[in-house]
């Protein structure tokens, strides 16, 4: 969700000279007063103005009263510090979409319960539901064909499969199992989450697993 105002015209007669980093230093202290973190600050040409897009997180999502009052603030804090020059704007205050990249610990603990997928620094990549994370690791259930123990074991041949006989059912497809693993931060590439559209059924109380699939 977002909120856009036209801003202003600041007041004197300095030129335009604003980055993200100078609006990330002078927005981020009262995004942080207000519970929230500031994850991104852009600013672009959109015709004769420009587009200041400001992008707020918090643990517990953000709601659009909570984008108005920030967005109400940064106005006031752009106009007053004069750092847009005299040129108009518009800000557009919002909250990150579900392409946001997961880099921080922060990012990975607010995707506790969504299914993700991210290289691995060491080569390959996971997929699989995030299901606990803290500043120094992430737990995620991975789902992977099972082992077939009895195979092959001790040197015995293995038998061959067997054809289906009339009105019985073929092969059955390979079966899965769920592992849970716990990844450092430092062997987790730029995370993303996927998007779902059914989530899936039974959770703590349930008997599947968060990460098999439906």
């Amino acid at each position: 969700m977002s909120v856009e105002s036209r801003g202003g015209r600041a007041q004197g007669g300095r030129p335009a000279r604003a980055d993200a980093a100078e609006l990330t230093r002078l927005l981020a202290p009262a995004v942080g007063e207000a519970g929230f973190d500031l994850e991104e600050v852009d600013v672009r040409p959109a015709g004769r103005r420009r587009l200041v897009r400001v992008v707020v997180d918090g643990d517990n999502g953000v709601g659009l009263d909570d984008i108005a009052a920030i967005s109400e603030t940064a106005s006031e804090l752009l106009d007053a510090a004069d750092v847009m020059g005299t040129s108009p704007y518009v800000l557009e205050v919002t909250s990150p979409g579900v392409d946001r990249p997961l880099t921080e610990p922060r990012h990975w603990r607010r995707a506790v319960g969504r299914l993700v997928v991210a290289p691995l620094t060491e080569g390959g990549q996971v997929e699989g539901r995030v299901v606990a994370a803290d500043d120094e690791a992430v737990e995620i259930d991975v789902v992977q064909k099972r082992r077939n123990k009895g195979a092959g074991a001790k040197g015995g041949k293995s038998a061959g499969p067997k054809s289906a006989g009339p009105g019985k059912a073929g092969p059955k497809a390979a079966a899965t199992e769920t592992v849970r693993r716990r990844f450092g931060l430092g062997e987790l590439g730029r995370g993303r989450v996927q998007v779902e559209f059914k989530h899936p059924a039974g959770t703590a109380e349930g008997t599947r697993s968060p990460a098999e699939p439906d």
